[in-house]
């Protein structure tokens, strides 16, 4: 078997490659390695830059996402003893955002896959890269198993979307590539319930712990809690958490979030991780292959679609033209947006979350910047760009 694309992982930024590559007629084939039904049980991220927005709308991936969606025009900080503020990206950058979930848009995807009649070859098991390292002469390809046969697709590029632990990023050697890793001490409990949402997305800064407000739809909230990275979810029954996340935020907000059975429940470390570069030879990595962020300003999908952006136009581009300009500069290219969103995740995790080493002077110093952030527009303006993401560099 032979294409032009293997990609490997049928998540969002998979098949969002697949998609806007065979509107510029280039044939693909989707390797992955989970069920259709455990890649649409995931439950990720909501909130869509308005550049991710844009991505889906040019490519016909928007009528869903226009329909149920729901704009929103940046966050609200609050922190105990103090009056919460407004982030406002609309005002100040003209951008809105979207919440609109991140199972949603994977259907939307696999529902745009099944009408043009994308392969997408699910439950491959033994994938293995070769020849992809860019030696003259080298022809790559992909070998695996599915359906209990052994399978091979001869290929001109490689892409790696299978996320952090999948093979494609291990298939760099470890003598080029190089991995900048921060761990957080601590997770976030994430709940999913029935109940109408607080008007804004709102994070909180408190001495009990950092506490957050977002939702999917006007009828389903999502909400999260900063735990010690021992404690299991079984420690959380809703008994437990209702009071606690109220206790996190102002009075006059906790007043407005309705309690009920929760339909979802986990617990996620914290950590950032970069893994350079993203192209190696004939293999090019997109979204949590090369990059996981916190979810503190919900910026990993948005970064996938951003990798997915800057690659598709690269491709595009080599097979239209033979330009290999954009697919040599693709890894400084999608890096510097990674970083950047990297930088901000940072930023306000250590804003807005207590550390178990925090000391007086450190809190004390916290507590100035909230209050710098509540007085400043240039400062709220600073935050707001960082917030909404870099728009996309359409120079390269």
């Amino acid at each position: 078997m032979k294409t032009q694309v293997v990609i490997i992982g049928a998540g969002p930024a998979g098949l969002l490659l697949s998609e806007i590559l065979h509107r510029h007629g280039i044939e693909s084939v989707v390797i992955e390695r989970s069920s259709r039904e455990h890649v649409l049980a995931r439950i990720r991220a909501g909130v869509l830059e308005s550049t991710t927005v844009e991505v889906l709308r040019a490519n016909g991936l928007a009528t869903r996402m226009d329909a149920e969606g729901h704009p929103h025009d940046g966050m609200r900080i609050a922190w105990a003893g103090r009056d919460s503020f407004f982030v406002d990206t609309f005002k100040t950058l003209g951008r809105r955002f979207m919440v609109y979930g991140q199972t949603s848009i994977q259907e939307d995807l696999f529902a745009a896959a099944d009408r043009r009649g994308q392969a997408v070859l699910h439950e491959a098991s033994e994938v293995v890269l070769h020849e992809h390292d860019g030696r003259p002469g080298a022809k790559p390809f992909v070998t695996f198993v599915h359906g209990g046969e052994a399978r091979r697709i001869d290929c001109d590029f490689i892409a790696g979307c299978d996320g952090f632990h999948g093979v494609s990023r291990r298939s760099i050697p470890e003598g080029v590539r190089r991995e900048y890793e921060k761990v957080y001490p601590f997770g976030w409990l994430g709940v999913m319930a029935r109940v109408k949402p607080l008007p804004d997305i709102t994070y909180v800064n408190n001495p009990r712990g950092f506490a957050l407000a977002s939702y999917r739809n006007q009828n389903l909230s999502r909400f999260y809690i900063q735990v010690p990275l021992d404690h299991k979810v079984d420690d959380w029954p809703d008994e437990r958490f209702w009071p606690e996340l109220k206790a996190r935020f102002p009075a006059e907000m906790a007043a407005g979030i309705t309690e009920a059975d929760t339909i979802e429940k986990s617990i996620a470390p914290l950590r950032s991780i970069v893994s350079e570069p993203m192209r190696y030879g004939a293999l090019f990595l997109c979204g949590d292959a090369a990059h996981i962020v916190p979810p503190t300003g919900a910026k990993g999908l948005n970064l996938a679609v951003s990798d997915v952006f800057y690659l598709s136009r690269a491709m595009a581009r080599w097979y239209g033209r033979g330009d290999a300009s954009g697919l040599d500069t693709y890894s400084a290219t999608a890096l510097r947006r990674v970083w950047s969103s990297v930088r901000t995740s940072w930023y306000l995790t250590t804003l807005l979350h207590r550390f178990p080493d925090t000391s007086e002077f450190d809190q004390k110093a916290q507590e100035y910047e909230l209050d710098y952030l509540k007085n400043s527009e240039r400062a709220q303006a600073a935050l707001a760009e960082q917030y909404a993401g870099l728009p996309f560099d359409v120079t390269v």
